[in-house]
């Protein structure tokens, strides 16, 4: 029935739609299995994508050659780039999408994918032979070989749904939970936990009161996450809303806290710290007068309202009388209730840096699996994983992408060496060359490294180098061109100081009272070197005149804390022989088996005078 496979993925959530584009597209036999092919790519909760960081995540999947950019513009609804009063380092772009749309796109990408073949059915256990995984079992006891296994499991793994004082296995509304994978992971050595995540209630759109809310709208000038041709900004956008709690909503909740699962410790798994329950909030920020509600729409032709802000596991009469008291709300009919859910995970400690487990090779894990959090995470993961299985099954070199690469980068050096005990959100502030990895060049940075694994097309490539020459093309000329006193006046009027000499164009767009578009003021011939090029280019260079002395001190720190990542650790290194190391040093260093010196300096409790003991006993 099935002849073998180069690469297996588990699970059609964000990472395993990745994971199974990314793999095939390079040229692995590849397999998606899937408990339901009806809710591939499914968004279970908000329906959006991006935001601060996780755009740049999702900006960079599309760099490398993944899916979820294009996905997300071809389902948005509306476009905006979040942190636009901040600098560039910040700037974060962010859909809000047509569920349904989302999820259909996806799958259509997906069956248009040569090499990738689909099936029906959950996965109760990887089968291991001399500790390389070399295929899956499933609960019909169907026995498909492959070379490479990813697990992208999402909240599946035993995944058990909390409504009040009800609770039933499930992994999703309305979906069972998966069994048999976590029992046998830890009996092959493997370590695992609880997490716990939410969801809040969806409401009827036709029964609110939008006089009541505050309209927030899209960008004027709509952008999109893609780089690629495939696909166009919108023309047109859906307002989204926003409204507040109060204490009467307070109030109203507090009186279900003695049935709540979370509260009366029925719930074991640790939540998001940073999208709590709306319960959560009210009983750790007693002092907060009201809560914001981001009203989201569900897409272009459905009434279903996404009721951001109000994830909560509390009964269900209690979360709609609590709602009818949230202005614009008062008449609201609810589609159906929020619910907590539990599921297993596995601490990220236990992988190597393209996500391929210590314990047995060939066996990938991510997304939620890994403990983390988020649609673009999960994707990001997967990308990596599905890359990385298919390397794997051909016995080449992984791909790594470094801290100054990537957000994906960070991602997964963060979960790797540092684990975590809650669910992971990425943040600008995890990265510490953020300068470096804005959202405006992840094409730059990335898109040549997607070509040469084969993800990123030719098309792509070509497309990434015109815009590197026109940025370069651009910059040059506006250092070559010089600008007389006679825009003295103009100067003045923008504010900045005037001129006594000529003085060339790339020093006047350092100053900060000009951007690029008042430079195209001062005379005729700036306007024409300047509207010669695309806003994209122009933009490019206003952050690199503007931000150059920052970039390249970010550049020195990446290569000097790079030449560590030389320095290469023998995956049997005996560490115990070092008896200079500190004892929570050598614990850690067993523990994560880090592959260079400089990812052992990353571990949390291995000091620098550790690293110094280690370097000098390498020989180095």
């Amino acid at each position: 029935m099935f002849s073998d496979y180069d690469v297996i993925v588990v699970g059609a959530g964000h990472a395993g739609c990745e994971a199974a584009h990314a793999a095939a597209t390079m040229g692995s036999k590849t397999l998606m299995v899937t408990m339901n092919m009806n809710t591939i790519a499914q968004m279970s909760c908000n329906p959006a994508m991006g935001g601060v960081a996780k755009g740049q995540i999702v900006r960079e999947i599309d760099a490398l050659g993944g899916m979820s950019g294009i996905i997300s513009d071809k389902s948005m609804i509306q476009f905006r780039m979040l942190n636009r009063s901040k600098g560039p380092a910040m700037w974060s772009p962010r859909t809000q999408n047509d569920r349904m749309k989302f999820s259909e796109e996806w799958r259509l990408a997906l069956e248009r994918t040569s090499n990738l073949d689909f099936w029906q059915e959950m996965v109760s256990e990887i089968l291991v032979e001399d500790g390389r995984a070399v295929g899956v079992k499933t609960s019909l006891g169907l026995e498909i070989k492959a070379k490479s296994v990813v697990l992208t499991n999402g909240t599946f793994l035993n995944g058990k749904i909390h409504i009040g004082e009800k609770s039933f296995g499930g992994g999703r509304a309305a979906e069972k939970a998966a069994t048999g994978i976590t029992e046998q992971l830890i009996r092959l050595g493997f370590e695992a936990g609880r997490m716990k995540t939410g969801t809040p209630p969806r409401i009827d759109g036709r029964s609110l009161d939008y006089s009541k809310m505050e309209e927030q709208p899209g960008d004027e000038n709509p952008s999109k996450f893609s780089y690629s041709n495939e696909t166009s900004p919108l023309e047109k956008q859906v307002s989204c809303w926003i409204t507040y709690t109060n204490d009467a909503v307070h109030e109203q909740l507090k009186e279900g806290f003695e049935k709540s699962p979370m509260f009366q410790g029925r719930i074991k798994g640790l939540g998001p710290r940073y999208c709590p329950s709306i319960e959560d909030k009210i009983n750790r920020f007693a002092e907060r007068e009201r809560h914001q509600i981001f009203v989201e729409p569900e897409g272009w032709n459905t009434v279903e309202i996404y009721v951001n802000g109000f994830s909560t596991s509390l009964p269900e009469d209690v979360q709609y009388k609590a709602l009818t008291k949230i202005p614009g709300f008062e008449r609201a009919k609810m589609f159906r209730p929020g619910y907590a859910i539990e599921y297993d995970f596995f601490p990220p400690t236990q992988l190597k840096s393209n996500l391929e487990t210590h314990l047995i090779a060939g066996l990938f894990f991510a997304g939620q699996i890994n403990g983390t959090t988020g649609y673009e995470e999960a994707a990001g993961q997967g990308l990596m994983a599905g890359i990385n299985a298919h390397l794997s099954a051909l016995h080449k070199d992984p791909f790594i992408l470094k801290r100054s690469d990537a957000y994906i980068g960070v991602l997964i050096d963060d979960l790797i060496n540092k684990g975590t005990q809650e669910p992971y959100r990425m943040f600008t502030s995890r990265a510490e060359y953020r300068i470096l990895l804005r959202q405006d060049n992840a094409d730059l940075r990335l898109t040549e490294f997607g070509h040469n694994i084969g993800l990123a097309s030719k098309e792509r490539y070509k497309q990434m180098l015109d815009k590197r020459k026109g940025t370069d093309d651009l910059y040059n000329s506006l250092k070559r061109h010089k600008v007389e006193p006679d825009v003295n006046e103009q100067l003045l009027s923008l504010g900045t100081s005037t001129l006594s000499e000529k003085t060339i164009a790339l020093n006047l767009l350092r100053r900060p009272q000009i951007d690029i578009h008042s430079l195209k003021t001062l005379n005729h011939e700036l306007k024409t070197i300047l509207e010669s090029n695309s806003l994209e280019i122009q933009e490019q260079v206003e952050i690199k005149v503007k931000y150059e002395s920052y970039i390249e001190r970010e550049q020195r720190l990446a290569e000097k804390i790079g030449e560590l990542e030389d320095f290469k650790i023998k995956p049997d290194f005996d560490y115990d022989r070092v008896k200079a190391l500190s004892s929570e040093a050598r614990e850690k260093l067993k523990r994560v088996k880090p592959e260079t010196v400089g990812q052992a300096a990353r571990i949390s409790g291995v000091s620098p005078s550790d690293i110094s003991v280690l370097t000098i006993y390498m020989g180095k």
